[in-house]
């Protein structure tokens, strides 16, 4: 696998962005947004409960998450 390095600003920067989207999708509008990503993905095979795990994941392999969402008893 190729390794590639980002500078801790930048994956910081990344990682926040990534929360806040994984934050938006668990807010208040996460019932038109589920509505909304399966319109677009157009299959219910990918969901938002999935995306907000990929988020989770993502921000976790950037450093920016200690992991409780992925391996501890988090609710979205």
């Amino acid at each position: 696998m190729t390794s590639i390095e980002l500078d801790r600003a930048d994956a910081t920067e990344l990682a926040e962005l990534l929360t806040l989207l994984s934050d938006w999708l668990t807010g208040a509008d996460r019932e038109l947004l589920a509505q909304s990503l399966q319109r677009f993905i157009g299959v219910d095979a990918y969901d938002t409960d999935e995306l907000h795990a990929d988020l989770a994941r993502f921000t976790f392999l950037l450093g920016h998450s200690d992991g409780e969402e992925l391996f501890g008893n988090h609710q979205p």
